[in-house]
């Protein structure tokens, strides 16, 4: 698809998020215990996660009907050559308590590559964009990932998922503390790698993700200069597949540690 139809696309879909990211805030539950229906340990459903992926599914489609969608809640509902993909609220957990650490997020795809990116937070008040070939920003200004070289002055990410055998979570901590890295767990794997992108963090471990979560971050990781595994090649296009997104300076140490090849 031509450079002019994406970039038409994205401009398009940042007015989109921002408002459906404005329905998240006003459906935000309070802060407190969890207010949703549990799916299966701790994995939350709320009524924003439906009403968010509606909104953003309607209003593509009505602007671009023959682009294909996918949400995380409905699944494909419709194919194209160019494919959106969201997760309505990453971070559910979060968001279901009144936690801040969550977002919208909406990834473009040409055929089977990422070639534009939204992830919005609404409450912590950041908006990360990309589009192939022309730049990763945070609030409009630039990003790229994390000069650092040396892992003990590193700041690593893991993702916890119940699909993750017992035993695997704690034999990775394991091995990033020995690392000599300070070890992080904050409930989005989609913000986690676009802290990556933007150098916040110097590496995000998840075991088991999905595309709806990762569409939007990998063209950022991409134009930021981070490495990461071919999650798309893998098998990431159909199903849960480990993803481990890493600051290039360090990436040959961590991808050895955590036995996680990298492109």
């Amino acid at each position: 698809m031509s450079d002019a139809a994406i970039l038409c696309r994205f401009e398009a879909a940042r007015s989109i998020v921002r408002d459906a990211a404005d329905l998240a805030m006003a459906m935000r539950p309070p802060p407190g215990g969890p207010s949703g229906k549990q799916k299966s340990a701790q994995d939350w459903l709320t009524e924003a996660d439906g009403a968010v992926e509606a909104l953003i599914s309607e209003r593509i489609g009505a602007l671009f009907p023959e682009d294909g969608f996918q949400g995380e809640e409905e699944g494909r509902t419709r194919t194209g050559q160019l494919r959106w993909v969201v997760d309505p609220i990453d971070g559910t957990s979060n968001y279901a308590r009144g936690r801040p650490r969550w977002c919208v997020s909406l990834g473009l795809m040409d055929g089977d590559q990422p070639v534009a990116g939204i992830i919005h937070a609404p409450a912590l008040n950041e908006i990360y964009t990309a589009v192939r070939g022309h730049g990763a920003f945070l609030n409009g200004r630039p990003i790229q990932a994390s000069p650092v070289t040396d892992t003990r002055s590193a700041m690593v990410e893991m993702g916890w998922s119940n699909k993750v055998p017992d035993g695997v979570y704690a034999a990775k901590m394991a091995a990033i503390l020995e690392l000599g890295a300070m070890p992080r767990s904050g409930g989005s794997g989609a913000l986690a790698l676009a802290d990556v992108a933007c150098g916040r963090q110097d590496g995000y471990l998840e075991m088991v993700i999905n595309l709806w979560d990762v569409a939007a971050a990998l063209v950022m990781l991409e134009e930021a200069g981070a490495r990461f595994s071919p999650f798309l090649r893998d098998g990431g296009l159909d199903g849960g597949i480990t993803l481990l997104a890493t600051a290039p300076g360090i990436a040959d140490d961590l991808a050895a540690a955590l036995a996680v090849p990298l492109d």
